[in-house]
């Protein structure tokens, strides 16, 4: 079979294939594992007792169902979800948005597809695009690049883009808190300054990391994105005011120079495939159309089941009242069986502020990373090696070698078993055995 450049680009090995191929394995076998490397979030009662009565309403009104499930619905998502999230976020931080400010995806994969692939990629030979109605020519004028200014970052960035590579990183500076935890923060004076940079993308919270860039950190990228007139996304996939797992009080900024992306996955509905993002209007626009495109239009179900709970202030309850609570209470046994599974080796563990992670450190770990999550996968733990976090940095860095990212979201007993036996192993590569 005979495959363009975009084909062979897919068929490739990448870090997120792999996480979902363990996540498929995971589901598929007889064989007991301990899944601590996917993304799935928790189970968290209140939210899954308030999901299935708002699909039992739906189920029981042949009508709403009907326009739920039997009809293709607006590509920029559903009038009304876009209008209670407009006025949510109002009332929240005096913004000024309307449903026009806010365009759904199927999942917030698919949002960064649709971003990264019209910020990063090979620039047009004029400042106008084919959308204003000039012709392409197929011809470039550069590459245009996408400023990552923290890494490690999110698992998911490095594969989406039709035209590789587009990110540029550099290394962050690590804190040691204590002898136990650590923390990154932006080496602004190492910022790469090239002209090709046309965004900067960071996560907060971090995934992988559970870090929390201050307001500090972010006034100063926005500044420096609002200097360079080019925009600042920011992946709020964890943050607040929904799914809220933020473990550090930070203030959310949006003006149009800002780029929101959030998501229903971590309120407990991965499946739904909601992504949000929140921009100026032509950008907006632009993607709508770009959803109808490759979309047609996004997933209906996901808006219509929690509309009601935006209307309501329910979703705000649950989030901090639920949400947050549990995945404070998990994320504090996880550091507890975590310390007490690596006493005797020199492991570190990232100061979790925020997300669904143990990001884990182990200097001078005699094994890569990879040969770690292999050991633990013969053993049933599926963990995610470090070194699928770090795109865009081409500098060689034993550190990235050293990491593995712990999901603490499963059910308890089996973060327990699974942490014990990756003490155990770490042990073993420290012992040379």
């Amino acid at each position: 079979m005979k495959v363009t450049r975009f084909g062979q680009k897919f068929a490739r090995p990448s870090g997120i294939g792999l996480l979902m191929d363990d996540l498929a394995e995971l589901l598929s076998s007889e064989r007991e594992m301990l899944m601590l490397g996917g993304g799935n979030p928790g189970l968290v009662p209140a939210a899954s007792d308030l999901y299935r009565a708002q699909l039992a309403d739906i189920a029981q009104d042949p009508q709403r169902f009907q326009q739920i499930f039997g009809g293709y619905g607006a590509p920029g998502g559903n009038a009304d979800f876009l209008q209670a999230l407009a006025r949510q976020f109002n009332q929240l931080y005096g913004w000024n948005l309307t449903e026009r400010n806010i365009v759904l995806t199927n999942g917030s994969q698919n949002a960064f597809f649709l971003l990264f692939n019209l910020f990063g990629g090979l620039a047009p030979t004029t400042d106008t695009d084919s959308a204003a109605g000039h012709k392409d020519t197929g011809e470039s004028a550069g590459r245009a690049r996408i400023l990552l200014p923290l890494t490690p970052e999110y698992i998911g960035y490095e594969d989406v883009s039709i035209d590789l590579p587009i990110f540029v990183s550099n290394r962050p500076l690590i804190d040691k808190l204590d002898d136990r935890t650590f923390k990154y923060r932006i080496d602004f004076d190492s910022l790469p300054d090239d002209p090709d940079i046309n965004a900067i993308c960071v996560s907060r919270p971090t995934n992988p990391t559970g870090n929390v860039i201050t307001d500090a950190e972010l006034a100063r990228l926005d500044a420096l994105a609002t200097e360079r007139g080019i925009p600042l996304i920011i992946d709020n996939a964890y943050g607040e005011p929904f799914p809220n797992i933020i473990h550090t009080k930070v203030s959310l900024h949006w003006h149009e120079n800002i780029i929101l992306s959030m998501s229903l996955s971590k309120l407990g509905l991965p499946a739904v495939r909601t992504g949000i993002v929140i921009a100026a209007e032509p950008l907006i626009e632009l993607m709508t159309k770009m959803n109808s495109i490759i979309n047609l239009t996004p997933v209906s179900i996901g808006p219509a089941m929690v509309t009601p709970l935006f209307e309501s202030g329910q979703i705000n309850d649950l989030c901090e009242k639920h949400i947050r609570p549990f995945y404070a209470a998990k994320v504090d046994r996880a550091l507890q069986w975590f310390f007490d599974a690596m006493q005797g080796v020199p492991a570190y563990v990232h100061k979790p502020e925020g997300a669904i992670f143990l990001w884990c450190w182990f200097p001078d770990l005699p094994i890569d990373s990879l040969e770690l999550y292999q050991r633990l996968k013969k053993r049933g733990v599926l963990v995610i090696p470090g070194n699928y976090f770090f795109p865009g940095l081409d500098a060689d860095w034993k550190h990235c070698r050293e990491c593995i990212r712990i999901s603490y979201a499963m059910d308890d007993e089996v973060v327990r078993k699974g942490l014990k036996i990756i003490g155990e192993e770490v042990k073993r590569a420290y012992e040379k055995l």
